[in-house]
């Protein structure tokens, strides 16, 4: 094996599988990267078109709105940037974050333009990047009960508080 070989191994990571305990299924994980991907878009058009200005927040704020576009594009779509040498290793360590870690991460970046200037621009460009972040915080919930196990612990519940409130009572005769 060559030193070119044996680099480029070195430097290519393995396939990140998704973890079976995080509760996405394939078609959520799927609807997340498109937000991401569709985020990053509405990022780095909105962020260019806001640093057509003479204002230095409204720049400011284009430039970091630019700079969330590569985010996302780096963390949800990395065969986007293959002209970038850690694009993959950036992917696949974004992959192994936790969805909460990835939800408080998106919707930062998405606020802080908003932060430094309040405009229409930076609101809608940072909206679809903000709810890329709110799915993947909604997947950290974890699935939703069945309506079964509810009522069978709700009744549990009823039952005890009856035990509870007839133990009392024999207890005061």
């Amino acid at each position: 094996m060559s030193s070119q070989d044996e680099q480029f191994q070195a430097a290519a990571p393995e396939p990140a599988a998704p973890s079976a305990d995080d509760g996405m299924t394939w078609w959520y994980r799927w609807l997340c990267r498109i937000a991401g991907v569709i985020g990053g878009l509405s990022c780095a058009f909105a962020g260019l078109w806001n640093c057509v200005t003479i204002n230095p927040l409204n720049i400011a704020a284009g430039v970091w709105m630019m700079l969330n576009a590569f985010v996302l594009f780096l963390c949800e779509a990395p065969f986007c940037c293959q002209f970038i040498e850690f694009a993959n290793a950036v992917s696949a360590r974004a992959d192994r974050l936790r969805a909460w870690q990835k939800a408080a991460f998106y919707c930062g970046m998405a606020v802080f333009p908003v932060m430094l200037s309040l405009t229409l621009t930076t609101l809608f460009g940072n909206a679809i990047a903000f709810a890329t972040g709110v799915l993947y915080g909604l997947s950290a919930l974890g699935k939703k009960g069945d309506a079964i196990s509810y009522a069978r612990i709700h009744q549990q519940q009823k039952q005890m508080d009856e035990e509870k409130l007839t133990g009392t009572l024999e207890g005061q005769a």
